[in-house]
């Protein structure tokens, strides 16, 4: 069961102490337990049986609000294995991604779990996560994340320390046949609604991403670099079972408002990282010929020639 994220607060829930400064300080309410900062401790139970929004004092007298963290607090502070990805850029996935309630959602690449936290959050307890981490250490890592988050296991996710091209060698061959058909899906083996890639070649399983959506399902990467984004473009092209592919990144930047003075943050948070996301064509379907032909020297064909 997950914990409910309303009311006031209870042992066992995290709550997120923010100073006069902004800094944030993110605790587990446990009785008897203490808070203690340079300025002075703040004892657990005088938080336990509070309204969330409260604002309480340390005993050197410094006043903290007390809230349940957000999702994107607790991912960018978390414990973390490997990065995780932003806030910003999760947000991206599950809008263009189109993560819906209940949806079927297969991710590989688990890392630290903070984009399992928002894909498990967009499917809802009536959908199904399966995540694949080939290294077990980031696994745990990731287990523990989202399990810190929840309160616990979450029904909706199926964690599983491997390759995903091992799963797609055992499932693939099945897989396949229902995708083509439309069946309906009943089990973690059956093809999925949307397949998100977070690796560092993904190129790779372009080919298992086919073979594991529905049609009209969508295939969506998370890469880092010029060069990654290149392949995987091309990649999902010439497997020859998408639309054409979409390929964009965001760039958030905050503002400073106050009275008068108002102006852009002198700091931002630039590029992270790019998304691809394709649409899955029927069995059979060829994709149309693009309309734009590309730049002359684009490939290495045509600058040879």
């Amino acid at each position: 069961m997950i914990r409910q994220r309303r009311g006031p607060f209870a042992p066992g829930d995290q709550v997120q102490l923010t100073d006069p400064k902004g800094r944030q300080n993110l605790v587990v309410l446990q009785p008897g337990k203490s808070f203690h900062t340079h300025r002075g401790s703040l004892a657990h139970d005088d938080l336990i049986g509070c309204p969330e929004g409260s604002v309480v004092r340390s005993s050197g007298g410094t006043p903290y609000v007390a809230l349940r963290p957000l999702l994107a607090d607790f991912t960018i502070a978390m414990t973390r294995g490997a990065a995780v990805v932003y806030p910003k850029d999760a947000a991206q996935i599950i809008a263009m991604a189109d993560i819906f309630p209940g949806a079927r959602v297969l991710e590989a690449g688990a890392g630290s779990g903070a984009l399992s936290c928002w894909l498990l959050r967009a499917v809802g307890e009536a959908g199904l996560l399966v995540s694949y981490e080939r290294r077990a250490d980031f696994a745990d890592i990731a287990r523990q994340n989202v399990e810190r988050f929840f309160g616990g296991a979450h029904p909706a996710w199926q964690l599983r320390a491997g390759d995903l091209a091992d799963m797609a060698a055992a499932t693939g061959a099945a897989a396949s046949g229902a995708a083509a058909s439309g069946a309906a899906a009943s089990g973690a083996d059956d093809p999925f609604d949307r397949v998100v890639l977070d690796l560092v070649a993904p190129w790779e399983h372009a080919g298992t991403g086919a073979r594991l959506l529905i049609p009209g399902g969508v295939i969506c990467c998370y890469v880092s670099t010029v060069t990654q984004l290149s392949r995987i473009v091309e990649a999902v092209r010439e497997q020859g079972s998408f639309d054409e592919p979409a390929a964009w990144e965001s760039l958030t930047r905050g503002w400073h408002v106050d009275g008068l003075a108002v102006r852009p943050d002198h700091r931002m948070i630039g590029h992270t990282g790019f998304l691809v996301t394709a649409r899955r064509l029927s069995a059979g379907t060829i994709p149309p010929p693009r309309r734009r032909r590309p730049a002359k020297g684009a490939r290495d064909a045509e600058a040879g020639s």
